[in-house]
C-alpha cells in the first residue's frame, strides 16, 4: 500500500518520497530527508487509514474554525430554544481570535491560551471576567467541535475536552435587605408614574415596565429571560398561574402568581397593546428588550450597591425558604432540575425542618 522512492534534489541531496494509496481513501504523499522518517510516516498513515482516522485528519486540514462556527450558527443554533444571541456573541470571540486556523491546528494549547487572555482582560464595563464567564466561552466552542466530530465528520476528537475548566466559586447569594427592597421598589414605582413638565402637561413615564417586572421577579423567582418572553396567552388570571414555555432547562413549568404581582398584571392587561402579545414589550418595538439603563438608575437612586438583576431571583428563593418552603418546594418553584442548585439555601430551611421533626416526635411520643 505504501511506496517509498529514493530521489535526488537539484542540489544533489537525497530525499525519500512516500506515497500511500488505498481504495476508498484519498491519495497521500510526503517527502522526507531520511528513510527512517519516511518509513515511520508510511506506517502511521497506513494504520490511521485502516482505523478510519486519517480521513478525518485530512478533513480537519480542509476546514477552518471560522467555517465550523459559521455552519453551527447557520444550521444548528436556530434550533436551540434559548440563548441563541448569547451563544453567537461568545462564538464571535473565537471566530475573531482563532477563526483562520484549520480545525487540525486549533489545538488545546491555543484554546487555553486565548481563554486565559480572556480571563485576564476586562469587559466593556471595565470589570474582570469571572471564571464562570470564561468557562461559558469554552463551552460554546465545545458545542461547535462536538458537531464537527459527531455530525459532520470533520474531526476525530474535541480539543476542548483536553482544556481544564477554570475553578468557579460556589456562587454568591446576594439578597435585598428589607430597607433595600423598600427603597428599590419605591424608585421603580417612580418610573411608572407620569411626570409633569414645565408647561404643566403630563409626560409619559420613563419606564413603566420596570416596577411590575421587579415585583414579579421578587414574588416568583422568574428569570429575566422568562419575564421578557412572557405572553398574555400564558397567564391564567383565574387560577393565578403563568405557564413558562421557554425556560433555561428547556422544561415547561407553571409559576404561581398572587398578591401585588397579579394586581399589577391585571392593571397592565387593561391597557395592553394590540400589536404584540408580549406582556413586557418595549415601548418603541414589538419585542421585549431589558430596560438596563432604567434598572441601573433605580439601583443608584435606591442606594443599592453590588446588586444584579439575577440577585432578585436569589432574594425570592431566600424569602421562600424563610417562609418555610422545603428544598423540594424551592426547586419546583424556581425551576431547578436537581436539588443541588437550591442547597445554598439549605441553612434557611433548617428551622422549618426542625419544626417538622419536633411536631412528628410530639405526635408519636407525646409532649
Amino acid at each position: 500500500m505504501a511506496t517509498i522512492r529514493k530521489r535526488k534534489r537539484k542540489d544533489g541531496s537525497t530525499c525519500y518520497r512516500v506515497e500511500v494509496r488505498k481504495k476508498g481513501s484519498p491519495h497521500q504523499s510526503a517527502t522526507f530527508d531520511s528513510i527512517t522518517d519516511a518509513k515511520a510516516w508510511a506506517s502511521e498513515t497506513e494504520t490511521d487509514i485502516r482505523r478510519g482516522r486519517h480521513f478525518k485528519f485530512v478533513e480537519a486540514k480542509k476546514h477552518t474554525l471560522e467555517e465550523a462556527i459559521e455552519r453551527y450558527v447557520k444550521d444548528v443554533l436556530p434550533y436551540k430554544r434559548t440563548g441563541q444571541d448569547k451563544t453567537e456573541a461568545l462564538l464571535e470571540f473565537w471566530k475573531r481570535e482563532l477563526g483562520p486556523y484549520t480545525l487540525a491546528d486549533t489545538t488545546p494549547a491555543r484554546i487555553a491560551e486565548k481563554r486565559d487572555e480572556l480571563a485576564r482582560g476586562k469587559t466593556y464595563r471595565k470589570k474582570k471576567r469571572s471564571p464562570a464567564t470564561c468557562n461559558r466561552y469554552t463551552a460554546a466552542l465545545s458545542n461547535v467541535f462536538t458537531y464537527a466530530v459527531r455530525q459532520w465528520g470533520w474531526m476525530e476528537e474535541n480539543p476542548v475536552a483536553k482544556v481544564d475548566k477554570l475553578p468557579e466559586s460556589r456562587g454568591r447569594v446576594r439578597t435585598l435587605t428589607k430597607e433595600e427592597r423598600g427603597a428599590l421598589l419605591a424608585e421603580c414605582e417612580k418610573m411608572a408614574e407620569p411626570t409633569v413638565g414645565k408647561t404643566g402637561r403630563k409626560i409619559k413615564p420613563r419606564e413603566p415596565r420596570l416596577y411590575p417586572m421587579v415585583v414579579l421577579a421578587l414574588s416568583t423567582g422568574m428569570r429575566q429571560g422568562e419575564i421578557l418572553k412572557l405572553r398574555w396567552r400564558d397567564i391564567d388570571f383565574q387560577r393565578g398561574l403563568a405557564v413558562l414555555h421557554e425556560t433555561k432547562n428547556q422544561e415547561r413549568r407553571a409559576v404561581p402568581i398572587s398578591g401585588l404581582a397579579m394586581e399589577l398584571l391585571r392593571e397592565r392587561a387593561r391597557v395592553r397593546r394590540l400589536d404584540t402579545d408580549l406582556v413586557f414589550a418595549s415601548r418603541r418595538s414589538t419585542g421585549a428588550r431589558f430596560p438596563q439603563k432604567a434598572w441601573e438608575t433605580a439601583l443608584e437612586g435606591a442606594g443599592v450597591e453590588d446588586f444584579r438583576w439575577h440577585d432578585l431571583r436569589h432574594s425570592a428563593a431566600t424569602y421562600l425558604a424563610e417562609s418555610g418552603a422545603t428544598l423540594a418546594e424551592l426547586a419546583a418553584v424556581m425551576g431547578h432540575k436537581t436539588l443541588a442548585m437550591v442547597k445554598r439555601y439549605s441553612h434557611l430551611t433548617e428551622q422549618h425542618t426542625s419544626g417538622v421533626v419536633a411536631k412528628m416526635n410530639e405526635r408519636i411520643f407525646g409532649g
